[in-house]
């Protein structure tokens, strides 16, 4: 195996590790209106993604970044041609950041209530623009003989890339409920996990359609056994919130997640973005990626930096891991 072919699969093991934590804190900002029955109840809800989310957001850093520097080619055509859709990500997620910081900076309610609108409304439009974006990037885009992308906003906006949407953002709203149920007390608990089975529901449907049309359009039999993966896992996800299963449900809604994500990545190689226009003016991980001698560099740099990364980030999780509960909320308004 060539080094391009070593970043291709850590490129697409860190955007499995992006949306694997960064999907429930989104799914857990989605359920802040459709789950929580109160100031207080939304209260407890941030504060289990409170101690995590900006750590969740490192994966993504850490993609873009290897993204640029192993395959610039396919970084530049990426960034330029989905400048839109990538633009208002970067805005959610500044804002989205802006407002855990500034909810609580101030007691009164207009103000607090306004940046818990602000954390809704940022989790659920980067989870839908997630999804558009990979679903393109499968599908292929309008790319010419320069390596540019030609096309528009508009034609980015198809059939197949909404379902794409739709389906990231059912299925992270649906592991950010079971992520709750499993990181809660109480009766908003008991709702987190009935809700989890029509979320869960929900997206078994709208997931299996877009999977068999990828499979069935740009599949092969690897995508086939990492799309029966998935399928299974989602369905074991929901059998176990059903019966109470917490930690089992959301370690398989995650596998659901990677599953998923490895599928578009096999269907993809070894392009990384496909041309529409024509199959010659593909990117490839041969033609798209960065000098041998680059990449040996990056592979030293990420096996010695990755260990501690990971190690920090699970004694984080350690720390923050006891459930929370109304009763644990001293002050409902501050």
């Amino acid at each position: 195996m060539q080094l391009h072919d070593v970043w291709f699969v850590l490129i697409a093991v860190l955007w499995i590790g992006y949306f694997f934590l960064e999907g429930f804190d989104f799914g857990v900002g989605v359920l802040t209106k459709l789950l929580a029955r109160d100031r207080t109840e939304k209260r407890v809800l941030i504060n289990t993604i409170g101690p995590v989310w900006d750590g969740n957001e490192v994966w993504l850093l850490t993609a873009g970044g290897a993204t640029f520097a192993a395959f610039p080619e396919w970084y530049a055509t990426l960034f330029s041609g989905f400048y839109l859709p990538l633009f208002f990500i970067l805005i959610c997620l500044i804002f989205r950041g802006v407002a855990f910081e500034y909810r609580a900076k101030r007691p009164e309610e207009n103000w607090q209530r306004n940046w818990e609108q602000a954390i809704f409304w940022t989790s659920l439009i980067p989870a839908f623009l997630w999804g558009v974006a990979f679903a393109n990037i499968v599908r292929g885009v309008k790319i010419d003989a320069h390596k540019e992308y030609v096309g528009n906003f508009w034609d980015l906006l198809n059939v197949y890339s909404i379902l794409g949407g739709l389906v990231t953002l059912t299925l992270f709203t649906f592991h950010g409920a079971v992520f709750t149920s499993l990181k809660t007390v109480g009766d908003i608990r008991v709702r987190a996990r009935r809700l989890a089975l029509w979320l869960g529901a929900l997206t078994a449907v709208l997931a299996l359609v877009f999977l068999i049309w990828t499979q069935v359009s740009k599949g092969d039999g690897k995508s086939l056994a990492a799309m029966i993966v998935a399928v299974l896992a989602l369905v074991g996800a929901l059998g176990a919130i059903a019966a109470g299963r917490e930690g089992w449900s959301f370690a398989l809604s995650g596998v659901t997640i990677a599953a998923a994500v490895a599928m578009l990545f096999l269907t993809l190689f070894p392009n990384v973005m496909p041309s529409s226009l024509d199959d010659a003016w593909n990117l490839t991980v041969t033609n798209a990626s960065s000098s041998a001698y680059t990449l040996k560099i990056m592979t030293w740099c990420a096996a010695v930096a990755t260990p501690l990364v990971l190690l920090y980030q699970g004694w984080t999780y350690w720390v923050f891991r006891k459930r929370i509960g109304t009763q644990h909320i001293a002050d409902p308004v501050h």
